[in-house]
């Protein structure tokens, strides 16, 4: 029977704190000053964009969820057939009331 090594807990910290360490090391030595301005009015049209794109994501997810839920929803709605009856019979007509319009 072949064993499996499992990682302890301890060897999982010491490679997270290693990581760790080395992203912050790497941004504080790779860092350098921009001597740039932003425009506030361009920054109103950067988060109208990432908001339309978070509201548009949000709305696709919506539909793909029901309709993934409506798979496994039991059809519990049975289609409604209507019949078209043609009558035979005019529609009654209404003397008085042809009068009335006529303003007779």
């Amino acid at each position: 029977m072949s064993r499996v090594k499992r990682k302890s807990s301890k060897n999982i910290v010491s490679f997270v704190l290693r990581y760790l360490y080395f992203q912050v090391a790497f941004f504080v030595l790779m860092s350098s000053y921009s001597y740039a301005y932003i425009d506030p009015s361009a920054v109103t049209y950067m988060i109208q964009a990432v908001a339309a794109v978070a509201i548009a994501g949000g709305a696709a997810l919506t539909v793909l969820r029901h309709r993934i839920a409506s798979l496994f929803r039991k059809n519990t709605h049975k289609a409604v057939h209507r019949q078209i009856v043609f009558s035979e019979e005019p529609a009654p007509y209404d003397a008085d009331f042809a009068d009335r319009r006529e303003g007779k």
